[in-house]
């Protein structure tokens, strides 16, 4: 696919929600993420701007001179914001040398900032371009600098000079193999079934594209409707089943509901084919299979980012033969953008001509291999994924501190070249907007058809699915839909635990047509969002019952205990 409000303690705490996937970006995954680095024809049309702006270039040159100026002469009262970790050591404030670095490294980049906000440019030229300048901006740092870093130095006293070898150590190491950006956390920090994805369940419908796992009921009644949830396509499933005390999963068991998860198979090339089609109609066998375990006239469904997208162009696929009603009596999306039109970076890099060019790249390998995709997100924010482990790993010399959302970030499968085709289509189209633009096993997808009653949630912070886009979205489907705005990114909207003191979030069931509107007027409630959630839930999920004695039912019976043995294929 990272400030946010999951544990300020570690060195990956504003990193999480840069953390999942970013299915929009599927372009750069296959051409690696060099081609976002570089502002290309949008450069040429920048330069031509400028030099049609010849006094604005002078009077932005002459404020620098003068804040320089005044950085020499020490009179610059420029200082990096108390919340940039970057320059929290004292020596940067303290040191008269390192004082004057910081601030020409801040009057510098304001200056290049300013200069490209005056340019009268197109949006998806100002996106490409802003984002190459944040990238330049951040790798240009001082603190990235070993010769004057306050980390070093201090490292290379300590250490006696063990700090460089593991620093070099450490860089050989990511340099060996993708993604080629600094670990961010040790692949043996973790391992799933042990310390993650540890709620109590069993397999109990194994196709040849998933995994459908029953979690074991942990109270004496549970809701008659059971919840169907379906992760993403890339990285597993457990983003939703982290440590206990941080999982969905084990919250709405604990809530009396019974929870059905998908886990996908991790394709290679033997799948090539898999598409759009391919997926959906796995999730339509899941929703069928979690029907018929637990005797329900319905069930309720959730989809997180892409597997959202999936999820709602198979009930497209329902409402067009008029069995919607039969199979889903509620659904849930999280961080998931069905309206892409100015969805952020991602839909400014994305074109026709880089499209088929990824496009061909998955073909002939039959797959996306999401390592390579993995290394695009890191330098969607380079200060939290990048350079801050660039300081620790290779300055420092250390390892980087364990972090779950970062384990599972790491813990990527790849992507099928048909569905891999099938999202940028989707993409580059915007075909979820218009009614029959796009298509789901052989039936037209139109999502104001989709009736059910709808619970769609986003981060405020989300730099990957932008909660405006999330917003229009929502609005898309025919049903009465509630919209959650969380403050915080993208993954921090799924792990949001009730315990995260410092959680809050805005939830309105009526959603005029300007998402900013709704946002000023729209009151903010302190809390996660997830025991709204259960109370939507329970409102949707029938009469209580007894909970099952055992898991399985309807003729499918345990197969392997939770959880499964698809997440563990790398």
């Amino acid at each position: 696919m990272n400030a946010e409000v999951i544990d300020v303690g570690t060195p990956a705490t504003d990193a999480d929600d840069s953390a999942a996937p970013l299915d929009l970006l599927l372009t750069d995954g296959a051409l690696g993420p060099l081609r976002r680095l570089l502002p290309g024809s949008a450069g040429l049309r920048l330069a031509a701007d400028l030099a049609r702006r010849p006094r604005t270039v002078a009077r932005r040159a002459r404020e620098l001179a003068s804040e320089l100026g005044q950085v020499a002469t020490g009179q610059s009262r420029l200082a990096p914001s108390k919340r940039d970790r970057r320059f929290a050591d004292e020596a940067w404030s303290t040191n008269p040398v390192l004082r004057r670095t910081v601030q020409a490294y801040l009057a510098t980049a304001g200056a290049a900032q300013a200069l490209l906000s005056d340019t009268e440019l197109g949006w998806r030229d100002r996106e490409r371009l802003t984002f190459a300048a944040d990238n330049l901006v951040a790798a240009l740092a001082p603190s990235n600098n070993p010769l004057v870093s306050p980390a070093a130095w201090k490292a290379l006293i300590d250490s006696g000079g063990g700090n460089i070898l593991a620093g070099i150590r450490n860089l050989l190491t990511d340099l060996a193999t993708a993604p080629r950006v600094p670990t961010m956390v040790r692949p043996d920090a973790f391992e799933v079934g042990v310390d993650l994805a540890l709620t109590p369940g069993a397999v109990v419908l194994r196709t040849d594209v998933l995994e459908l796992i029953q979690y074991t009921p942990q109270t004496p009644m549970v809701r008659a409707r059971p919840l169907l949830v379906v992760p993403p396509v890339i990285n597993k499933f457990y983003v939703a089943d982290l440590a206990p005390g941080r999982s969905l999963v084990e919250y709405l068991v604990q809530g009396g509901q019974q929870v059905f998860m998908v886990s996908w198979r991790n394709p290679d090339a033997r799948q090539r084919d898999w598409d759009l089609d391919t997926y959906g109609r796995a999730i339509l066998d899941a929703l069928d299979a979690a029907v018929r375990i637990t005797g329900a006239d319905a069930a309720l469904t959730l989809g997180f980012c892409s597997g959202g997208t999936l999820l709602s162009m198979a009930m497209a696929a329902l409402a067009d033969r008029g069995v919607l009603a039969d199979r889903v009596a509620g659904f849930g999306l999280s961080v998931c953008v069905l309206d892409q039109a100015h969805a952020g970076t991602a839909a400014a890099l994305l074109d026709e001509q880089t499209a088929k060019a990824a496009i061909a790249v998955s073909a002939a390998r039959g797959y996306l291999d999401g390592r390579t995709l993995a290394e695009v997100f890191a330098w969607l924010r380079p200060d939290d994924l990048i350079w801050n482990y660039w300081v620790n790993n290779y300055l420092r010399g250390r390892d980087p501190a364990a972090f779950d959302i970062l384990f599972w970030n790491a813990d990527t499968t790849r992507m099928a070249a048909g569905l891999h085709r099938g999202f940028i289509d989707l993409g580059l189209r915007n075909a979820l907007v218009e009614p029959g633009a796009a298509s789901m096993l052989g039936s037209p997808v139109d999502l104001s058809a989709v009736t059910a009653d709808g619970y769609v949630v986003a981060g405020v912070a989300d730099h990957i699915s932008p909660w405006q886009n999330c917003y229009r979205g929502a609005r898309l489907f025919g049903g009465d839909t509630r919209f959650v705005l969380s403050t915080s990114g993208h993954i921090a909207s799924i792990v949001n635990p009730p315990t995260n003191p410092k959680a809050t979030h805005q939830v309105s069931d009526d959603l005029p047509e300007d998402p900013s509107g709704w946002q000023r007027t729209t009151p903010s409630t302190a809390g996660s969002w997830w025991p709204d959630y259960l109370g939507w839930l329970g409102e949707r999920s029938g009469p209580a019952k007894d909970a099952p004695a055992e898991l399985g039912g309807g003729g499918l019976r345990p197969l392997d205990a939770a959880p499964g043995t698809y997440v563990m294929d790398r």
